[in-house]
C-alpha cells in the first residue's frame, strides 16, 4: 500500500459526470512529501474531474495556510494559500508531461495527484516571504542590522534595511561601507 494511495483518482471508471474529490492536507501530508519548502500546514483541496472526449480535465481549488520560514529572521510564519489550477490528463503508453497535458499509462487507469497538490501549493508561495513589519524575531533583526554594510547614498532599494516601524535606534546614516570596496566602481573606468 502506497503512502499516497488516498490521492489516486481512477479515471477509466468515469463517464461524463463531474466527480468531486476533497482532501485535507495537514502536517502528516507535508511530512510524507518530505520536501524542504513546506513541512506544515492546513490546506483544503477540492478537485473536480470531468471527462471530455479523449481527455480528463481536473480543476484544483486550494484554500488554507502553510507554515514556512521567514526569509529575514528564519522564524516560522503563516502563509495564506488561495490557488486555482487546471490540469488535463490523457491516457498513453507511459507517464509523461507534454506542455499542459499529463499522460498516464492506460494500464494504470488513473493518476496520483499527491505531488501535483504539493507543487500547486509551492507555486502559490511568494518568492520573498517575510513577516509583516514589526513581527520578525527582534533578536535576529538586531544581529542582522549589526552585519549590514551599505553606503548611505546607495541607489539600490533600501527596503532591506527597513525591518520594523520602530527603528529609532537604527538609521541609514550609521551604515558604513567596508573601505576595501571603495575602489571597486573604478575598475570598469580604468579598463
Amino acid at each position: 500500500m502506497s503512502k499516497f494511495e488516498q490521492y489516486n483518482i481512477v479515471l477509466k471508471d468515469l463517464i461524463d459526470e463531474v466527480r468531486v474529490f476533497e482532501y485535507d492536507l495537514e502536517d502528516a501530508y507535508f511530512k510524507k512529501i518530505d520536501s524542504p519548502e513546506v513541512q506544515k500546514g492546513n490546506v483544503k483541496a477540492k478537485v473536480s474531474v470531468q471527462k471530455k472526449v479523449s481527455t480528463y480535465v481536473l480543476h484544483f481549488q486550494l484554500e488554507g495556510t502553510v507554515i514556512i520560514p521567514c526569509d529575514r529572521c528564519l522564524d516560522n510564519m503563516v502563509q495564506l494559500i488561495h490557488y486555482k489550477e487546471k490540469l488535463q490528463v490523457k491516457f498513453g503508453d507511459k507517464f509523461s508531461e507534454e506542455d499542459e497535458i499529463v499522460i498516464v499509462p492506460e494500464t494504470e487507469g488513473g493518476i496520483n495527484i499527491a505531488w501535483f497538490l504539493y507543487e500547486f501549493i509551492v507555486l502559490n508561495i511568494p518568492i520573498k516571504h517575510v513577516h509583516a513589519a514589526g513581527e520578525c524575531n527582534k533578536t535576529m533583526v538586531v544581529k542582522l542590522k549589526k552585519h549590514i554594510t551599505r553606503k548611505k547614498d546607495d541607489d539600490e532599494d533600501n527596503s532591506v534595511l527597513e525591518f520594523e516601524d520602530d527603528d529609532s535606534d537604527f538609521s541609514n546614516d550609521e551604515i558604513q561601507t567596508d573601505p576595501r570596496w571603495e575602489g571597486l566602481p573604478n575598475i570598469t573606468e580604468n579598463n
